[in-house]
């Protein structure tokens, strides 16, 4: 009972998006009480990558009554291609982004901000923590992806602002979609009657064949070709147990209702070791104990011609759960009989209904803040990655009260600026050793 309860405390806290209603694909822009009512909602999108582009569609097709009026990114590539893929997908008149509102370099996002009633901080997440306490101090409303933080003082900074958010009342949607999900939710609020009595241990994964490489080019800067290539490094991208497996982590945290007590594991980089890849990992390993006594079993992985698997189990007291981000989710007890089995024929795709919930939110005068438990999670990733890197036993208040700062806070920062780590003078980078890499 009492461990029901602390799971019941720990979402109506920090996940109120867990037990959201699944709403259509359009919010109608007029006739709600409170909030902004039949306003026009001005947009800007601070990374216009990929993640960018998406969640900027995502949000003109949640509610008509929302305009684009500012873009920032680090190359204006990337912000021209933004807006060209945007143009082909979206009502045009939603588009209303002049010319002098396109900024491009460290710069501009504050300009962008200042402009918005909604922001959309998709930037590598470094900046995550700078661009959300602005944002927050502006009186924004946010949608921000994950991870929200590369480094300890990172997620403290997003905790402190997360409390100011609060507040003011701000509506907050950070990026973990399967809180968003219905397979996941489904099987959440059965959790929650009881269905596998406490959890025990669980495993969960991310292993695949990675992701992009973008090779080095002569005219570029050491600080420009970091950026181009901001998945390798570790003070913009935190390493894919971070950047990816962190989806994986936060459903062991949704579940259980707890966050980790320690944390050890393993991990190298076996495969994918060359200089264009930077200081991360290519396989972790990672052993959580949870304060109930629950030990998650994370593997996260990028090699090519191994096992994928990008899914979730969980054993309890009395059955077992299954879930991943195709739309799969079952309960079965240890008899083998199925109790309950997701149809998901009929699903919005997450991505949507983040923006579906965030703007039904904001015209209404509701408040969703999903930051806690975006930050948590960010942490717990985060304190994987100091157990892999280490070699040790990492407790999670050794990692949150780390001061080992990857992203620099000088302020004008540009291309021709020295990021935190260089290549030595045959072009390699330093990569974490365990049994010598300090983390703490």
């Amino acid at each position: 009972m009492k461990k029901n309860i602390r799971r019941r405390t720990f979402v109506k806290s920090s996940s109120i998006a867990a037990t959201g209603l699944m709403l259509g694909t359009n919010i109608p822009t007029s006739g709600l009480a409170g909030g902004f009512g039949s306003e026009t909602l001005k947009l800007a999108v601070i990374g216009c990558g990929g993640r960018g582009t998406g969640a900027v569609r995502q949000a003109l097709k949640a509610d008509v009554g929302v305009e684009l009026v500012a873009m920032v990114d680090a190359f204006r590539d990337n912000l021209d291609s933004c807006l060209d893929t945007l143009t082909k997908a979206v009502d045009k008149k939603q588009l209303k982004v002049k010319e002098k509102n396109k900024y491009v370099g460290f710069g501009g996002y504050r300009e962008a901000i200042d402009q918005a009633d909604v922001v959309i901080l998709t930037t590598p997440p470094a900046w995550r923590p700078e661009h959300f306490e602005y944002a927050v101090e502006k009186g924004k409303q946010v949608f921000m992806e994950k991870p929200v933080a590369t480094d300890a003082p990172g997620v403290r900074r997003v905790l402190a602002a997360a409390k100011k958010a609060k507040e003011k009342n701000l509506n907050v949607v950070v990026g973990l979609q399967r809180h968003y999900q219905h397979n996941y939710r489904e099987v959440y609020k059965r959790l929650q009657d009881g269905a596998v009595g406490d959890i025990v241990s669980g495993q969960v994964y991310w292993n695949s064949g990675g992701v992009w490489v973008r090779e080095r080019k002569s005219s570029q800067t050491e600080m420009e070709y970091q950026m181009r290539n901001w998945y390798y490094f570790n003070w913009l991208c935190g390493d894919h147990i971070l950047e990816q497996h962190i989806h994986n982590i936060d459903v062991a945290n949704w579940f259980i209702g707890e966050y980790p007590a320690s944390a050890q594991g393993m991990g190298g980089r076996e495969v994918r070791n060359g200089k264009d890849h930077g200081q991360i990992f290519d396989h972790h390993f990672v052993e959580f104990v949870y304060p109930s006594g629950a030990v998650i079993s994370s593997q996260c992985r990028h090699i090519r011609g191994c096992m994928s698997r990008v899914s979730e189990s969980f054993q309890g007291t009395s059955g077992t759960t299954y879930s991943d981000g195709g739309g799969e989710a079952w309960i079965k007890d240890y008899k083998g009989n199925t109790q309950y089995k997701h149809d998901p024929s009929d699903d919005l795709t997450p991505y949507q209904v983040e923006h579906n919930e965030l703007f039904a939110s904001i015209r209404s005068g509701g408040v969703i803040n999903n930051t806690e438990y975006g930050a948590k999670s960010t942490m717990t990733a985060i304190l994987g990655r100091m157990a892999t890197y280490s070699g040790k036993v990492i407790s999670w208040d050794e990692a949150l009260n780390s001061n080992q700062q990857l992203v620099p806070v000088e302020v004008g920062l540009t291309f021709d600026s020295a990021p935190p780590v260089v290549p030595d003078g045959d072009g390699n980078y330093p990569v974490p050793v365990p049994g010598i890499t300090e983390v703490l």
